[in-house]
C-alpha cells in the first residue's frame, strides 16, 4: 500500500492534537474519526493507523466502530471471488 508523504508541518500539528493519553473531545473527535475511517477503508490496518496516530491498538478499533466502519476479518483485505477455472 502506498502511503502519502506528510509534510513535517502536518505531523507536528497532528502530533500536537493527538499527544498520547489526552481526550480527543468535540469536533476534534469528529475529525479524527472521519480521518481514521477514510484511511481505513482505503486499505490501512488498524495496526497502521494507531502507529500513525500514536494511539492504542483499543482506541482506533473503538473510533472506527462508532463512526460504523464494518470492520474487516483478520488478515487484512480480502480479495475478490476465485474465477472459475476453465
Amino acid at each position: 500500500m502506498r502511503r502519502p508523504e506528510r509534510t513535517s508541518h502536518e505531523e507536528a500539528r497532528v502530533a500536537e492534537t493527538l499527544k498520547k493519553g489526552s481526550r480527543v473531545t468535540g469536533a476534534a473527535r469528529d475529525k479524527l474519526a472521519a480521518d481514521l475511517k477514510k484511511k481505513y477503508d482505503a486499505g490501512a490496518s488498524i495496526r497502521a493507523l494507531a502507529e500513525e496516530t500514536g494511539r492504542s491498538y483499543g482506541f482506533v478499533h473503538r473510533m472506527l466502530s462508532e463512526s460504523g466502519v464494518t470492520l474487516r476479518g483478520r488478515g487484512g483485505a480480502t480479495r475478490g471471488k476465485k474465477a472459475p477455472s476453465a
